[in-house]
């Protein structure tokens, strides 16, 4: 912990800003890949996920598939990264055809010790605002579900639509012999997303102002996963497992 907090030290890294235009291609991509019709000129929550993305050099990439070096990851040796979790607030609506600014920043970073041993919790915000406005829990019915089954052409193509390099969802050999997983990785961002597509799917009336999510346990390529909302909450996973993802929503 200690010697994780030391390569910390003094590392402080400056916001930075990112203006796009938000276009209508990504999002209808993403809904051919889930087999739905593209969403119009709204885009739903997440979907900002597939715009202002990042664009390294190809020299500029780790072994993993990463970035070697980035604004936002810590200085650390031998460095492995997962995502974790997030929080979403939806204060507007961002369109097709919007101008974008993106505002990313470092909240915290915090040395922490996990099931896989010393880490660092690396905690960013990205605000999003349109026309100068920031645009960043209800029981469902247990009969909302969604499924999915994230086989390696899916995965390549999340990995094309959100820039992603990183190897554990593309390079079987990789995966499986350096970082020691059983097979390719389903994307932390993809459960997400699937578990937003019920409200979208089963509520369309109702505006999701907010969603919490959480990464519990990977998912692999090849094994069906079903998003379904139970008690207030919203979860994903393979059947008969614990879930991947669990979450909550609320709505306006």
């Amino acid at each position: 912990m200690s010697e994780l907090s030391g390569y910390l030290t003094g590392w402080a890294p400056d916001p930075v800003e990112t203006t796009a235009v938000i276009g209508p291609w990504p999002g209808a991509a993403f809904a051919a890949l889930l087999d739905q019709p593209p969403p119009g000129a709204e885009l739903p929550p997440l979907w900002h996920w597939f715009h202002l993305l990042d664009h390294p050099a190809q020299a500029e990439l780790g072994d993993d598939g990463h970035p070697a070096q980035g604004r936002f990851l810590p200085p650390l040796p031998d460095r492995r990264r997962m995502f974790a979790g997030g929080r979403l607030q939806v204060p507007g609506v961002l369109r097709v055809g919007d101008v974008v600014t993106r505002r990313s920043s470092l909240v915290s970073a915090v040395p922490k010790v996990g099931r896989s041993g010393a880490m660092v919790l690396v905690t960013m915000r990205h605000e999003l605002s349109a026309a100068g406005a920031v645009a960043p829990h209800a029981d469902e019915p247990g009969e909302w579900s969604v499924g999915l089954t994230p086989d390696a052409a899916v995965l390549f193509r999340f990995s094309a639509l959100t820039y992603n390099t990183h190897r554990i969802h593309y390079d079987h050999p990789y995966v499986t012999g350096v970082e020691g997983y059983p097979g390719l990785v389903v994307h932390g961002p993809l459960l997400a997303l699937l578990l937003l597509e019920l409200p979208r799917r089963f509520a369309p009336e109702r505006r999701v102002t907010g969603c919490v999510y959480r990464l519990r346990s990977p998912a692999f390529a090849g094994q069906p996963v079903i998003a379904q909302a139970a008690a207030g909450e919203l979860r994903a996973g393979v059947a008969g497992q614990p879930p991947a993802v669990t979450g909550t929503v609320t709505y306006g």
